[in-house]
């Protein structure tokens, strides 16, 4: 009897020079996909993040007004280690982001600003596959990665907001060649993570604050075994290297 392997992930494309990077939460980021910004970075790619909320909402312990500018800081040191050096945050509220024409508008706005070549966001769908027990995803990352998908189109169609062009003077860009979804029950690419690996660790162990409330767990041996794990768990299907699993969308 034949055994049934998993298909093999591609290497992601490299031929690009910018990415934009949306996601709903500081640390949504840092749990998916940190170890490959590192090695995007490294490699003198230009890689900008756009937070929908500053996640004022995430630490039942602490006011959203006192929360929100905390998390903020600590997303900021949390980028700096990968080689991020500007964070963006459009200001939705945290635990109610609605997908809508205002999201895909803001995000479609950054778009014509940074002028990626690869959009990254994170798992849109209803739940995060059988890796974690079939959870059920945050309605925050639900709305930002459909916006998300749905907003590399926009920016490049000069009839949809043109309000982006006559009041803001943001030119169309329809230069977006993949959007790439880390967090995927259905992976198709990989990127090493080898060599940003510890970074990733160091970049996920910023987010203390919301860490120590989440996890009895030694921060450090938290962020560690998460992110060690799930870059092991992807090297089967990878050549045996420890790697970042997307799913990749060709535009």
């Amino acid at each position: 009897m034949t055994e049934l392997t998993e298909p093999q992930l591609e290497p992601m494309p490299v031929d690009w020079r910018r990415a934009l990077a949306v996601v709903a939460h500081p640390d949504d980021l840092e749990y998916g996909c940190a170890a490959a910004v590192a090695g995007w970075t490294d490699a003198g790619k230009d890689v900008t993040y756009l937070l929908a909320t500053r996640g004022e909402a995430g630490i039942d312990t602490i006011d959203p007004d006192e929360c929100g500018p905390l998390r903020e800081r600590e997303q900021r040191a949390s980028a700096a280690v990968v080689g991020v050096g500007a964070v963006e945050f459009l200001d939705h509220r945290d635990g109610v982001v609605e997908y809508g024409t205002e999201l895909r508008r803001d995000i479609a706005a950054a778009i014509r600003r940074h002028r990626p070549e690869l959009v990254v966001t994170l798992n849109h769908r209803d739940t995060w596959g059988p890796a974690v027990g079939g959870a059920w995803n945050s309605p925050d990352h639900r709305a930002v990665g459909r916006a998300a998908l749905d907003a590399a189109g926009d920016a490049g169609n000069r009839w949809i907001f043109p309000e982006l062009l006559t009041e803001q003077g943001l030119q169309p860009w329809n230069g977006v060649r993949w959007v790439a979804i880390a967090g995927s029950s259905t992976p198709t690419h990989a990127v090493d993570a080898t060599a940003g690996l510890e970074r990733s660790v160091q970049s996920l162990l910023q987010h203390r604050s919301y860490i120590e409330v989440l996890t009895d767990q030694d921060p450090e041996a938290y962020c560690r075994e998460f992110l060690v794990g799930n870059a092991e768990g992807v090297a089967p299907r990878f050549g045996g290297v420890p790697a970042v699993a997307f799913e990749l969308l060709a535009r």
